[in-house]
């Protein structure tokens, strides 16, 4: 197997992980890109090579799965118009700053975001259902998505491995809603860290195009069969994918 089949293989994974759960695919790509290729003999990617090929693949996912779960109505315009204007500025920014941070630093900050992230996937949430009427803090959630932004355009992640366990918890959206709002929220984030890491020179377009071709058809099958998940199960696979991403990335920092 070469990288070019590899990384298709691994686009239409992550994407289909995305379009079931709502996340962008960055927590689940970034590891995978990092330890595969080098465990079946294959090239090893610098970090600054995964960031710019899982930005693309975040980018495709989480348009092609955003437009799949707005069929289903869980796609709000005010929490993706909000939330997503404040990330893309805090992405651009950060997906600017990357090039400038070195690998190590890169892998810490990432390590401490899924660290996060998956301590709060296990605090206990009143459940809603995606028609009851909710509000959220405005404010708190433009100030919470622009941090998000900026970090998740340093390790070259939409974010939504962060920003999905903010609006549960923190917001206290619904889990449906959650899941289609934050892939149109991400996918806006993903475009200006795509441009940013284009302008920047830190994406390969032949592993990009690759990851492209497994990408879409991941996303769109995950979102069509996510409203047959209970949301049980659906909280319960984001948890153990956020955890098991932050274990390995602790691991590997505290061996190194």
């Amino acid at each position: 197997m070469n990288l070019i089949i590899l990384t298709i293989i691994l686009g239409f994974i992550g994407s289909f992980i995305s379009g079931l759960v709502g996340i962008g695919g960055a927590i689940i790509m970034i590891p995978l890109l990092r330890f595969l290729p080098p465990a079946i003999g294959l090239e090893e990617l610098s970090m600054q090579t995964i960031a710019g090929i899982t930005i693309v693949q975040v980018m495709v996912a989480t348009g092609t799965a955003a437009l799949v779960h707005k069929s289903n109505n869980s796609v709000k315009k005010d929490l993706v118009i909000w939330l997503g204007v404040s990330i893309v500025i805090g992405s651009f920014l950060g997906g600017l700053g990357s090039k400038y941070v070195p690998e190590a630093t890169l892998e810490f900050i990432f390590a401490v975001l899924a660290l996060i992230a998956a301590v709060m996937m296990f605090v206990p949430q009143k459940e809603t259902t995606i028609d009851q009427e909710f509000s959220f803090n405005k404010i708190l959630g433009i100030i919470s998505s622009f941090f998000v932004g900026i970090f998740s355009g340093l390790v070259g992640a939409g974010g939504s491995f962060l920003l999905v366990p903010i609006m549960l918890y923190i917001l206290k959206i619904p889990l449906r809603t959650t899941i289609g709002s934050s892939l149109g929220i991400v996918f806006l984030s993903s475009i200006s860290g795509f441009v940013s890491k284009t302008i920047s020179g830190q994406i390969v377009w032949v592993l990009a195009l690759a990851i492209i071709l497994g990408a879409i058809p991941g996303a769109n099958f995950g979102s069509k069969v996510s409203k047959y998940v209970s949301n049980f199960y659906i909280k319960l696979l984001l948890a153990l994918l956020i955890s098991a991403s932050a274990i390995k990335m602790w691991i590997d920092i505290l061996i190194i």
